[in-house]
């Protein structure tokens, strides 16, 4: 079959035929948070077709993005991994990811929000400069079947599965209220005087936070035509 082109000779038209097929993104995605089985990838994507799955790999090994891997252990299980030049899309994927959040509004019945999707949101919404010279861990609960916590070292931040031995602060949202703690619509105070977030912790770690995990305000929707 012969692939599909924007016949242009322009990197990001290059960037677009490589990765701008549908689901292609949210694999990468989950791949930068490590290696992965294909049940493992449909777990995280299970509203993919197996078919579309095993055709998106392909494409994306086929272009240098991803790589099929053998494990050493017994079962000899293979793993799709991003190469080098996957990784590249490290800090693109995670601004994107910030720039789409700034759209969200509240999520439909049937939406998903995955494990790799709360990790990768810790990351997307890390905010450096508000973090330089600050030590902290936090545990966020979504339940019981799903924590994620976030280790903030000086600027820096590692983000995973799981509690952590001592957080300084656990967070437990009741409900889809953490995009509006963190867009600033809803203030620490406020959520925790209406129980929208129960912690376990100093309330003053909450207020700090939203300020190293943010998401700029929403874009202004322009409607007719501008005139000057």
């Amino acid at each position: 079959m012969t692939a599909r082109t924007y016949g242009q000779f322009c990197g990001l038209a290059r960037a677009l035929e490589i990765i701008g097929e549908r689901w292609s993104l949210l694999m990468i995605r989950d791949l930068l948070l490590g290696p992965k089985r294909f049940d493992e990838l449909q777990q995280g994507l299970p509203k993919i077709p197996t078919s579309i799955l095993s055709t998106r790999l392909n494409e994306l090994e086929r272009h240098g993005v991803v790589q099929r891997r053998v494990l050493s252990q017994l079962d000899a299980g293979v793993v799709y991994e991003l190469t080098e030049y996957g990784n590249d899309l490290d800090q693109i994927v995670l601004q994107l990811g910030l720039w789409g959040a700034r759209s969200l509004t509240e999520p439909a019945a049937d939406d998903l929000f995955t494990l790799d999707a709360a990790i990768l949101s810790l990351y997307t919404t890390f905010q450096p400069d508000a973090a330089r010279g600050v030590r902290r861990a936090f545990e966020l609960r979504y339940g019981d079947q799903m924590i994620v916590h976030a280790v903030v070292e000086d600027g820096a931040i590692t983000a995973g599965e799981g509690t952590h031995p001592d957080p300084d602060l656990v967070i437990e949202p009741r409900g889809p209220v953490m995009l509006k703690l963190l867009n600033g619509e809803l203030d620490a105070t406020s959520a925790l005087t209406c129980g929208a977030v129960a912690i376990k912790g100093d309330p003053a770690m909450l207020d700090l936070f939203t300020r190293l995990f943010h998401i700029p305000s929403a874009p202004s929707k322009v409607e007719g035509l501008l005139t000057h």
